[in-house]
């Protein structure tokens, strides 16, 4: 039986690492200027709120640079060099505002070289030891990946060959789907999966010289909201044009990547009703005089309602100003053609 989609433990950890590198940042700092009694920051407000910056900062700039995508299967060291990055990112536009608004004067240098430093050890050192976890946590069967696995017999054969030598990636081959009749398989498998499914990946494992199937196959599973990743069997594709990744000791073209798991859903839902909602107060005036004209011209109504799939097949309502006259006939509504009698002016 198909479960249903749920957040997995990793978007839950991702969720928890920009609280983690937030808390981290701001405890660290906050610890060494208490350990500095000389200076003067009882009466006022200024180390705090700087604390406060750099801490919310850190995790920002490293989502800019993809710091918490998943890592899962992936080095350590690439892990921790994308933090540093962030971390250096950070420490410069927060040096840059604090020469721009003139207060740098205001905080010792000692202190923020020293807290500086200690955040980056500490983040280093805990990311790292989290990561190690991680690594033994799922060699044990737990925070597990599940994978469909598509492809020629060879070609799965090679992926699981690879995954049973690396248990600490975290990802379990819970289904396959091969030859014959793929196509029509992977057909049957979208329509069933676009709500359920009892997979959180996709991989499909062909030759480079069957790069016609891989783009039928990645066509048809686009309307499954998940990630996709394409093994061809060779090792070197830095040349190639797509999104790569090395996972399990196995490099993939990602053909579709999936961004909104877990806290990613909430920012979207936030970006798509803040800015919707600001574009809306910009645009009303002018939409105001498009329905006064659509009014004075074609009469009511002024708009109509079509509906659309979303995130993970959800319907949704559409409104649209009306630019055609009005028709309420039974049955599916006819597409515009040309000389369409329905078309106006307007």
């Amino acid at each position: 039986m198909a479960m249903t989609h749920k957040p997995s433990t990793s978007d839950w950890l991702r969720r928890a690492m920009r609280i983690f590198d937030a808390a981290i940042a701001i405890l660290v700092s906050l610890l060494v200027l208490s350990l500095m009694p000389a200076l003067d920051h009882t009466d006022g407000i200024e180390y705090p709120l700087l604390i406060l910056v750099g801490g919310l900062m850190l995790p920002a700039c490293g989502e800019l640079l993809g710091l918490y995508q998943p890592w899962r299967g992936r080095s350590l060291f690439t892990m921790l060099g994308v933090y540093i990055l962030g971390w250096s990112m950070a420490i410069f536009l927060l040096s840059l505002f604090l020469v721009a608004t003139q207060s740098a004067v205001l905080f010792s240098r000692s202190w923020m070289a020293l807290s500086s430093l200690s955040v980056l050890t500490a983040g280093v050192m805990l990311r790292s030891a989290l990561y190690l976890y991680l690594r033994w946590l799922r060699s044990r069967g737990r925070n597990i990946k599940r994978v469909l696995l598509v492809g020629q017999e060879a070609n799965r054969e090679r992926v699981h060959r690879a995954l049973a030598g690396l248990p600490y990636v975290g990802y379990r081959i819970t289904r396959e789907i091969g030859e014959p009749d793929v196509e029509q398989q992977l057909q049957e498998l979208v329509r069933l999966s676009i709500f359920n499914r009892d997979f959180e990946e996709i991989w499909l494992s062909y030759p480079l010289s069957e790069g016609d199937i891989v783009k039928r196959l990645a066509n048809i599973l686009m309307a499954v909201p998940v990630d996709i990743r394409y093994f061809p069997d060779l090792s070197d594709l830095r040349l190639l044009n797509h999104r790569l990744a090395q996972v399990a000791d196995m490099y993939s073209l990602d053909l579709n990547y999936s961004p909104l798991n877990g806290p990613m859903r909430l920012v979207k839902a936030l970006e798509d009703r803040l800015l919707g909602l600001v574009l809306f107060l910009l645009f009303l005036p002018v939409m105001a005089v498009v329905a006064t004209v659509i009014r004075w011209k074609m009469g009511s109504p002024v708009m109509f309602k079509q509906y659309r799939h979303g995130l993970d097949g959800k319907r949704f309502r559409i409104y649209k100003f009306r630019t055609m006259s009005a028709h309420f006939t039974e049955g599916p509504t006819r597409q515009t053609r040309p000389g369409d009698q329905r078309v106006t002016g307007l």
